[in-house]
């Protein structure tokens, strides 16, 4: 279990800004296939080399203002929110209700309660919302209804479900399992890392779910395994995650083989304009509802830490890791190289450590991340593919040992710790 301690800062911080660096170019892929590079144009081509799954890069000579990673945290009475229905109004069959009950769901968080009537009467649903929010739930008890009453009236009918990571695609199959149990329905995860073989025989089996990311699923369609013309509702989820990761052309090719007469549901931390786009071509009459507050929670302590040279960069974060406090720290690099040099510097130092990037095989990040999220190991390296997706506990530092590339990378990496009302702490390495 974790230690209740309290929080320590781990070191002084100055909150003057001006210290350049350098961009690097990343490389890896996602879902099986490299992501595109070259805007979100239709004739974007296919690159050797693509980025590590995090925000856009900035332009030459773009500072980012490291004053804003210094703030302090701040004790906030929240107003309880008061939900309009508990789970057991919401006309859900007697096994779903059981295990809505096994899963510890109590009363509905604000986005279940807004969004799951909503999705019940068969409307589109756009929804702006990070994850720990709930929204995995707000969306899949609502469709896993809609599937067992279809499938008492002998009807054939797919859900559809796209995640810009496997991660997340797995985490959310993991969820529909434990949701779905005793109610006689199959869904596959389809992501690239894994082996296709086994998700092409669970398909050509049928799945009633079909949860991927757009790299595989479109090398399913391609191949002619993956049927989606009964397929009457689509989810995205991450959508603005999957347009920075270069997934447009797929996402649009994927969602144009579902049926014409389909309920879409859009989940989003951000509306920019290329999302406001895809949501006017494809939601009808859309529901919009809203549990974003803020850029940064305000129960999260964020500091700098100032290096000069790479030995008092590396000292420093040694100090941090062996305070109290320091539970459970998830720590981001830029480059897949790095993350392996500070994983193995680290582990040589006697600290329990474990990291995921872009080229780890899948097997081996779903276990990484499992021995994290049951504290087998309490250090856990990664390039920003772990900046937004991963529902993770108790995490209590997130600690950027490189500088992210944009701000709004930042926010979502940071948004890893301080969930749930919990207090947390950001720090960020920054050249003196």
């Amino acid at each position: 279990m974790i230690n209740k301690r309290s929080f320590v800062r781990g070191a002084s911080a100055s909150t003057h800004s001006g210290s350049r660096f350098s961009g690097t170019k990343r490389s890896t892929s996602f879902g099986g296939r490299p992501v595109r590079t070259g805007g979100f144009s239709g004739g974007s081509r296919f690159r050797g080399k693509s980025r590590s799954g995090g925000g856009n890069k900035r332009s030459r000579g773009e500072r980012i203002d490291f004053s804003r990673f210094v703030k302090k945290a701040e004790h906030v009475e929240q107003k309880a929110y008061v939900a309009k229905h508990n789970f057991v109004d919401f006309p859900f069959n007697a096994q779903l209700q059981k295990n809505i009950a096994r899963a510890g769901y109590i009363n509905p968080r604000p986005i279940q309660d807004q969004a799951i009537p909503v999705v019940l009467k068969g409307g589109d649903v756009f929804g702006m919302a990070n994850t720990g929010t709930g929204k995995t739930a707000a969306f899949l008890l609502p469709l896993i209804e809609k599937i067992a009453k279809t499938k008492g009236q002998n009807k054939r009918e797919t859900v559809l479900i796209m995640a810009p990571t496997r991660e997340l695609a797995m985490q959310i199959e993991a969820e529909f399992r434990a949701l779905s149990f005793g109610l006689g329905m199959f869904g596959v995860a389809c992501v690239g890392g894994l082996p296709i073989m086994k998700q092409i025989r669970e398909i050509n089996m049928g799945v009633s779910f079909v949860i991927g990311t757009p790299g595989r699923l479109r090398d399913l369609i391609e191949k002619k395994v993956l049927d989606l013309s009964t397929c009457r509702s689509v989810v995205l989820d991450e959508a603005d995650r999957m347009l920075d990761m270069g997934f447009r052309d797929d996402m649009i090719f994927i969602i144009g083989k579902t049926a014409s007469d389909k309920q879409t549901l859009f989940f989003s931390a951000t509306l920019s304009a290329e999302i406001k786009k895809l949501t006017e071509q494809y939601l009808k009459d859309p529901v919009f509802v809203s549990v974003i507050s803020g850029e940064t929670a305000k129960s999260i302590e964020q500091d700098v830490v100032r290096y000069k040279g790479k030995d008092e960069q590396f000292t420093k974060l040694h100090e941090i890791l062996k305070k109290d406090g320091s539970d459970k720290v998830l720590i981001f690099r830029e480059m897949k190289h790095s993350v392996d040099a500070l994983t193995k510097e680290l582990s040589q130092h006697g600290f329990k450590v474990g990291c995921i990037h872009g080229d780890k095989r899948s097997r081996e990040r779903i276990r990484t991340l499992d021995l994290f999220k049951q504290d087998k190991i309490n250090i856990l390296i990664a390039t920003d593919v772990a900046a937004r997706g991963l529902d993770i506990p108790d995490v209590t530092h997130v600690i950027n040992f490189d500088v992210p590339q944009t701000y709004d990378t930042y926010v979502h990496r940071i948004g890893r710790t301080g969930r749930s009302g919990k207090k947390g702490t950001a720090l960020t390495f920054v050249p003196a």
